[in-house]
């Protein structure tokens, strides 16, 4: 399996349209859309993919709900409403880690794309 991944900025038009555009340079409080396209090179089943988020990132949402999130770097996962810091709720901010099983069915078609958003610290 390989990956790759890219990094755009969500702008907002003067109608209240947006648009996505490669991320050159970012502001704190710019919204950011990571795409990540992972390839199939052979074999059979299915697979996990794990992306570190940068510290300057705070978690937002992704495009799919099947998502697992870690609080913790990586040690302990689940679905963010699932999981707490020092007896309080987690929050979006807390997320250290995203990751997504491909279950077989998915990952036999030899190529895909997940993608999250965040917001710059």
């Amino acid at each position: 399996m390989a990956t790759d991944s890219a990094v755009y900025v969500e702008r907002i038009e003067s109608d209240a349209s947006r648009r996505l555009e490669p991320a050159r340079q970012l502001a704190p409080g710019d919204r950011v859309v990571t795409v990540v396209r992972w390839y199939r090179m052979g074999g059979d089943g299915g697979f996990v993919i794990t992306n570190p988020l940068p510290a300057s990132l705070a978690y937002q949402t992704s495009a799919s709900n099947v998502q697992e999130v870690s609080v913790d770097g990586g040690r302990t996962w689940g679905r963010l409403e699932d999981l707490r810091i020092n007896g309080r709720d987690a929050t979006p901010e807390d997320v250290t880690h995203v990751r997504w099983r491909i279950p077989a069915s998915l990952a036999a078609r030899g190529r895909g794309e997940i993608a999250y958003a965040g917001i710059v610290r």
